[in-house]
């Protein structure tokens, strides 16, 4: 079997599972059923684009492979969403950061939400497979770059907890580039891994596809109605098919997963509810020296010494690469002060907190929703417990940046708060944290299908990821996730899916 477009693909026989999503859950699933023996069929929306593509250049990159060409944005606008859209999903375009869930993080889901199986005793083994099959391995201080460094200096010369991140990499050329795909296939995405040894044992892939609705008959999905994406990989080509399987797996990612799922009928209770994003604000610091954050590895230095703050929410740190068109948007100010800011580029670090939110009882988080078109739209309201986690996280990270050796330090405000020693930290105790008075940004979705035992407060049992309704239909990607993480998302979902693959191999031969 091979990679196929929705144009050329003919349904042909009844397959034995269609997975819809081919990111970091989909391609697991994928790979370990094909090599199971099961006929297995991949639908994804995005394009399938390889190395020769990936020209390093933000104009052609958003637009090929992100959603909503890299314009996706919560409701009331007030956080900017980077999620993938293509053969690989997210793990094609995302920095290569890779943590398993913290053990506190499953206990917390085992105590509050009532979710056994989860326990890193099962998941180890299966995080091991992953990290061997992904070369996820810690790297050194001496690989970071100037962008990362100061970010671990800073840190270390406070007194914070800080450390270098594992990666999955292989022959990384540190070119800095990875939001825009691996021009050397350095990074291990699912594009490179996990789909070609799906294929490599009988899967077929099929890119340009949007799944529009599941088809329900008798308690049962008996099949899926799709339409074909033209060339230009966003408007319908014409072509409409239906695929029939005996098992589906959805695995399109939180906001899109509970959108399948509402517009094939099966919307309602905890569809789309309790959907986290681990808001994002950031500092940037201006350095004597070149700093070049568009250069070397992007994310390889993060800090959780503030991930844990007692009953308020926490936030851990991290650095993010700098590109002119990311730097522009997350740069505040119009005309000659935006020039003077972008002409500073290659002078500036770019660090980040991330707020960890959906552990406190009042964080019920954002609701999927649909568009009148049918797409998926968030509405996701910042509560005040997580502006003010950011607020005290700004205050940190202007600190981590000073003792860096930054010269100046600037806020994501419009206009901008600056900062040349902590003498002008009081600036933030009224500076405005609102809904686009300063940038916000999110790329780690996480929820909107949530796991558990009770019906009524999940979609999906956790024993298997099996909807509480529909006896042959699973739900295997970060949508599942009760809270957020605390940490990037992306090994947590591939230990998920791993795990849950090998029952399904398990359970469905029998």
């Amino acid at each position: 079997m091979s990679f196929v477009t929705a144009s050329e693909f003919s349904p042909g026989d009844k397959f034995d599972v269609c997975v819809i999503g081919s990111g970091a859950g989909g391609a697991v699933v994928s790979s370990l059923l094909a090599n199971a023996g099961f006929k297995v069929l991949i639908l994804e929306e995005g394009g399938h684009h390889t190395k020769a593509e990936f020209k390093m250049r933000e104009d052609i990159a958003f637009p090929m492979l992100y959603q909503e060409a890299g314009t996706r944005a919560t409701k009331d606008l007030g956080v900017a969403i980077l999620q993938g859209r293509a053969v690989g999903g997210t793990t094609v375009v995302n920095w290569t950061t890779s943590f398993r869930t913290p053990a506190h993080v499953l206990e917390h889901w085992k105590t509050v939400h009532g979710i056994g199986g989860f326990s890193q005793k099962d998941l180890d083994p299966h995080w091991d497979a992953v990290e061997e099959r992904l070369n996820i391995k810690q790297i050194g201080l001496d690989e970071t770059n100037r962008n990362n460094r100061t970010l671990y200096d800073g840190c270390k010369a406070l007194g914070l907890q800080v450390d270098t991140t594992r990666r999955n990499t292989r022959n990384c050329f540190k070119s800095g580039y990875c939001g825009m795909g691996c021009p050397v296939d350095a990074k291990q995405s699912m594009l490179v891994t996990y789909l070609p040894d799906a294929v490599g044992k009988g899967a077929t892939i099929v890119s340009r596809c949007r799944v529009d609705k599941l088809i329900v008959t008798g308690g049962r999905v008996t099949g899926a109605e799709c339409t074909a994406l033209g060339d230009d990989g966003w408007h319908a080509s014409g072509k409409t098919f239906s695929v029939q399987a005996d098992r589906f797996v959805v695995a399109a990612g939180a906001i899109n997963t509970p959108a399948i799922l509402m517009r094939s009928g099966l919307g309602g209770g905890m569809v789309g509810k309790r959907t986290f994003l681990h808001p994002v604000v950031g500092t940037a610091g201006r350095f004597k020296d070149p700093v070049e954050p568009f250069y070397g590895a992007p994310q390889s230095v993060a800090s959780h010494a503030f991930a844990d703050r007692g009953d308020k929410v926490g936030y851990f740190m991290e650095a993010a690469p700098l590109h002119p068109m990311i730097a522009s948007l997350a740069t505040g100010g119009f005309g000659p002060a935006h020039r003077a800011q972008m002409a500073q580029l290659a002078n500036l670090s770019a660090h980040l907190a991330l707020a960890i939110d959906g552990f406190h009882p009042s964080e019920e988080g954002g609701t999927v929703e649909l568009r009148a078109s049918g797409a998926a739209l968030l509405d996701y309201v910042l509560p005040p417990r997580i502006w003010e986690a950011m607020r005290d996280a700004l205050r940190t990270l202007v600190k981590i940046d000073l003792a860096a050796g930054a010269l100046e330090v600037a806020t994501g405000h419009d206009p901008a708060i600056t900062f040349t020693s902590e003498k002008d930290l009081k600036k933030l105790d009224d500076a405005p944290m609102e809904v686009n008075r300063i940038a916000v940004f999110s790329a780690h979705v996480m929820g909107g299908c949530k796991m558990g035992d009770d019906p009524a407060h999940s979609v999906v049992r956790s024993s298997d990821l099996r909807h509480h309704t529909l006896e042959n239909l699973h739900v295997v990607d970060g949508s599942v996730f009760p809270t957020s993480l605390g940490v990037n998302p992306q090994e947590s979902i591939y230990g998920l899916a791993h795990l849950m693959a090998t029952r399904f191999a398990s359970d469905w031969k029998h």
